[in-house]
């Protein structure tokens, strides 16, 4: 009995002393610091995400998910906080909408597989930080797309603008916002500023926009029928990166790594966060869509996501879809 118990303590010990290898590692990777006070708390919190992450890959490993965890720079937050941070897609029921897309009529099978970057449609991956604004990274991104489009130039949009100058089409900062009213700023506005010309510096501010700084401009937005993963297909087939909304409230997504996500608790009406569809394909069976994220590429795969595909608007993806007209 005595020999159970001091072996129990021992093995108690000694992943004590992994973790704490483990967490110093974590504060040096992220760069993380904290007040006195503060750290015992985020460090439970960081041990409760390891050990989802663990588990879940014990399971991954079994063939019980299609995907796996990873520790990231969100390891140290609930899943409460991280959406109330950082997910900031506001949609509207009563918005006003755009046009509805279209398939063209001589278009004939899609490509069983479609990814933009390859084409040179897609800016390197960005940081929204904590801040609310993932709108805002999903309207340029889709705007880049369909400005490389019409002019064959990459150009990195200013993501500040948007967070500093929509508020009367209905935006909020960073205090979130809709794509679609984006589009509607960038349309009236005539024209939305370069990266390089307004930065992102992560909170909202005063209007700083120039019109001799314009990048790109759009006369209007496409809406996706809602709810239509087919649809959906057809527009990433045809037209480039689609701004999506997605409930990426679950802590599942917030410490993704890698293969297909599919949680079967995420939400297909309930939409906190905007994102961009660059291409979908099929993996050890199991269809995806390419989604650019916008927390770094220290998130994910490299920034990236493969979202389970034609499996009920997991996480609704083709519930909120739209691109901007050039």
């Amino acid at each position: 009995m005595l020999r159970c118990a001091i072996a129990a303590l021992l093995l108690a010990t000694a992943l004590s002393l992994d973790y704490e290898a483990e967490w110093s590692e974590f504060k040096k990777v992220y760069r993380k610091s904290y007040a006195p006070k503060e750290e015992p708390i985020r460090r439970a919190i960081w041990e409760a995400n390891l050990n989802l992450i663990q588990q879940h890959n014990l399971e991954a490993d079994r063939g019980v998910h299609s995907y796996w965890l990873g520790m990231n720079q969100l390891g140290d937050m609930t899943a409460e906080e991280v959406t109330e941070t950082m997910n900031g897609l506001k949609v509207d029921p009563n918005r006003k909408p755009g046009e509805t897309f279209m398939p063209p009529s001589n278009m004939g099978p899609e490509p069983k597989k479609v990814d933009w970057r390859t084409k040179g449609y897609v800016t390197p991956v960005k940081n929204q930080e904590r801040c609310g604004s993932c709108w805002a990274f999903s309207a340029t991104g889709s705007l880049e797309g369909q400005h490389f489009k019409k002019t064959g130039k990459l150009v990195s949009l200013s993501e500040q603008n948007l967070v500093d100058c929509s508020q009367k089409e209905g935006n909020h900062g960073c205090g979130g916002g809709l794509m679609d009213y984006a589009f509607r700023y960038i349309e009236i506005n005539n024209g939305i500023d370069t990266e390089e010309s307004y930065p992102y510096i992560g909170k909202s501010g005063l209007c700083r926009f120039l019109p001799q700084d314009v990048g790109a401009t759009d006369v209007g937005y496409v809406d996706i029928k809602r709810f239509n993963e087919k649809a959906l297909q057809k527009a990433v087939a045809t037209v480039g990166p689609i701004s999506i909304g997605i409930d990426a409230s679950r802590p599942t997504f917030h410490l993704y790594k890698t293969g297909v996500y599919y949680d079967p608790k995420c939400n297909s009406t309930r939409l906190d966060h905007g994102v961009l569809a660059v291409g979908y394909g099929e993996e050890n069976g199991e269809k995806y869509w390419l989604v650019k994220n916008s927390w770094g590429e220290e998130w994910g795969m490299q920034g990236y996501i493969k979202m389970a595909k034609d499996r009920d608007n997991a996480c609704g993806v083709a519930t909120q879809a739209s691109y901007p007209r050039v």
